[in-house]
């Protein structure tokens, strides 16, 4: 059976130095009636996945966020080997196994860097969509959709106290509006 909470697969290599997903694993956490929360660097220190439990854990949900920040303008390592090991062929591909086909799946970003400088005319010159363009290319072709990024930029740069706890409420607000709504009617 599906369940109606999202999952949301947490990937940071050292999550008590972090300041933005620190503050967003907090905000979920304060909300757990929303999501399940799924750290991979908690759950694989060692990096050996379990390709069966990942598997499972995502058949049970039908919304899935993978929160991370931004290494060298891609995912974190274990994000990759994540992808990997778990979006098998027969499993999340090939012809009658795309056992992920419509699930919804997104990504929650921090950046270090300012969100000017992630534009055409800025420092990098692409923007944050299109350096995950390849997490939306490997979403798409498990059929899954692609939702939003959600991102926080600028972390380098410093946020306050009031920045991040407004930046935290934004992250809860897209989760809640990822949560499909419900309604039992009783005959």
């Amino acid at each position: 059976m599906k369940s109606s909470k999202i999952l949301v697969i947490v990937t940071h290599p050292d999550i008590h130095k972090s300041v933005i997903s620190k503050r967003w694993l907090q905000e979920l956490q304060e909300n757990s009636d929303l999501v399940t929360i799924h750290q991979l660097h908690v759950r694989y220190p060692d990096g050996k996945i379990d390709v069966a439990a990942e598997q499972k854990l995502l058949l049970e949900h039908d919304t899935i966020i993978l929160q991370f920040p931004l290494y060298w303008f891609s995912t974190p390592p274990l994000l990759k080997q994540w992808q990997d090991e778990v979006l098998t062929h027969g499993f999340a591909y090939g012809r009658g196994t795309e056992k992920l086909a419509g699930k919804r799946i997104g990504a929650a970003v921090s950046a270090g860097i300012k969100e000017v400088d992630y534009r055409q005319s800025g420092r990098y010159h692409y923007t944050l969509e299109e350096l995950l363009r390849p997490l939306r290319v490997t979403i798409e072709y498990i059929s899954a959709e692609y939702l939003p990024v959600f991102a926080c930029y600028g972390i380098e740069s410093g946020i306050s106290e009031e920045e991040l706890d407004t930046n935290a409420a934004h992250y809860l607000q897209y989760i809640r509006d990822l949560t499909p709504a419900s309604c039992d009617i009783a005959d």
